[in-house]
């Protein structure tokens, strides 16, 4: 009889309070669900309130459609742009930050010169003095015998705007990378050393693949940073976004309507990056659990 008094509570008891965290799960992806319809409503009538101001005005919406398809050629050079800069840039970053760790006073004074440079200068100066003041440097080398050395300061509108955007961002980054590496615990390199690991093979087996889950976010973040900043190497002829849509806006004064289609369009680049970056950080994330 004691069995079966206590068959139905071994049995049975668990599943209420299974099926309460079932229902309290359910309802809270009901209220997240509401959430974000609410949002997307405040979000459209937002945009809507600012399309009524516009049109009150002599905005013309045809002519960002009309020409969309020009703009939009544009995305390709900006999203390579900023692709080969970001790449450029994590290599800098990384020797940068071993730099600044680094004990020799060599490293370090590179190191800390180029961050301490390159962060206290604008982006814009930057451009300018690659694009045009490594010329004058390459033609005076010319003029001294050496051509093949002078003819490498002298570079083409699409490379002096990657040198810059890498060098820029490689320096910011370098602080990211250093302060990624510091956060893996002491204890760790000690045990690798223990093993007989030399520095060089501690830093690549046990302390950059750690370091990377960290620094992964930051650097999606400065890759977001960097398509809108370059924005500035249309000011070299590259036929990106923002130099296609200043063409077409001074040629028929359509200013307004042009740079709203190129904000459009950074904005969209913006969402599929964060969302990528995203998805690159719980892939990460669930390797490191297995």
């Amino acid at each position: 009889m004691a069995v079966n008094t206590l068959q139905p509570v071994l049995s049975g008891g668990p599943e209420p309070d299974y099926q309460m965290g079932l229902d309290l799960l359910a309802h809270q992806r009901r209220e997240h669900t509401i959430q974000i319809v609410k949002v997307a409503i405040v979000w459209v009538v937002l945009i809507a309130t600012i399309f009524f101001f516009l049109m009150q005005t002599r905005f013309d919406p045809k002519y960002m459609v009309q020409h969309a398809n020009f703009v939009l050629v544009g995305m390709v050079w900006t999203v390579y742009v900023s692709l080969v800069s970001i790449l450029i840039a994590t290599i800098l970053a990384l020797l940068g930050a071993l730099g600044r760790l680094s004990s020799s006073a060599i490293a370090q004074g590179v190191s800390g010169l180029y961050v301490s440079v390159i962060r206290g200068t604008p982006l814009l100066i930057q451009i300018y003095l690659i694009y045009l003041g490594l010329p004058m440097i390459g033609q005076q080398l010319v003029i001294s015998g050496h051509p093949t050395l002078g003819n490498l300061f002298t570079l083409s509108a699409i490379q002096s705007g990657i040198l810059a955007l890498s060098l820029n961002y490689g320096a910011y980054m370098t602080e990211i990378f250093r302060a990624g590496i510091q956060s893996i615990s002491f204890g760790q390199r000690e045990a690798a050393v223990s093993i007989g690991m030399t520095s060089w093979q501690t830093m690549r087996r046990v302390i950059l693949p750690q370091a990377v889950r960290i620094i992964i976010p930051d650097i999606g973040n400065q890759f977001i940073a960097m398509q809108k900043d370059s924005a500035l190497v249309s000011i070299m002829g590259i036929w990106e976004i923002t130099y296609r849509a200043n063409r077409l806006a001074r040629v028929d004064t359509k200013f307004m309507e042009m740079f709203l289609l190129a904000a459009a369009m950074y904005w969209f680049l913006t969402i599929i990056s964060s969302w990528l970056e995203g998805r690159l950080e719980k892939r990460l994330a669930h390797a490191y659990e297995r």
